[in-house]
């Protein structure tokens, strides 16, 4: 009994030994991913980071069920997805303002759903999103980028000079970089 004690003091430090470096190798292992993006992109992979953390603990309280669980982790990781493809595409340290939806989710964003079969790469609905392709994450997200206010400035005025493409769809270069200023003389 007196050897007990000891013997188990040590195979607890002994055991803590093993886990602790396993785990701060998985944490650098996390940070080394993100250490070739810039502060934008990281700070964005954080931010998903937070969220899952998020849901994760509402789902260990049962605050929601395993449906919802399901759908928000797999959404986060479809965005995590799609902004690491931008951000390596395009080597940039900037993100448009994502979204991912699935089918039935379509009526979040628009008022009449586009056809999801119809959608094609780079295309701008309602001159408010740019749809950027699907993802799989366990089930199918669509996933848009929502143009920023000189984006969306530049196509109101196309629209004004009359433009022949219609105002619901219009094709046009994926441009993931963020529009800037013109500046005058």
């Amino acid at each position: 009994m007196r050897y007990l004690l000891p013997m188990l003091m040590a195979f607890a430090v002994a055991a803590c030994l093993v886990v602790v470096p396993g785990a701060h190798a998985g944490n650098q292992a996390r940070t080394q991913d993100f250490t070739e993006f810039g502060p934008v992109v990281r700070a964005y992979l954080g931010y998903l980071e937070n969220e899952q953390e998020v849901v994760d603990d509402r789902a260990s309280r049962h605050e929601v069920n395993r449906a919802y669980y399901r759908r928000n982790s797999n959404r986060i990781r479809a965005l995590r997805q799609m902004a690491i493809r931008i951000a390596r595409e395009t080597q940039n340290d900037y993100l448009p303002e994502l979204e991912a939806v699935t089918r039935n989710e379509m009526r979040l964003l628009f008022e009449r759903p586009p056809d999801p079969e119809t959608l094609r790469e780079g295309v701008i609905l309602r001159d408010t999103f740019r749809f950027l392709g699907v993802v799989r994450s366990g089930e199918i997200f669509y996933v848009f980028a929502r143009l920023d206010p000189y984006e969306q400035a530049e196509l109101a005025e196309q629209n004004t000079q009359g433009s022949p493409v219609s105002v619901d769809q219009k094709p046009g270069p994926a441009r993931l970089t963020r529009a800037r200023r013109a500046t005058s003389p």
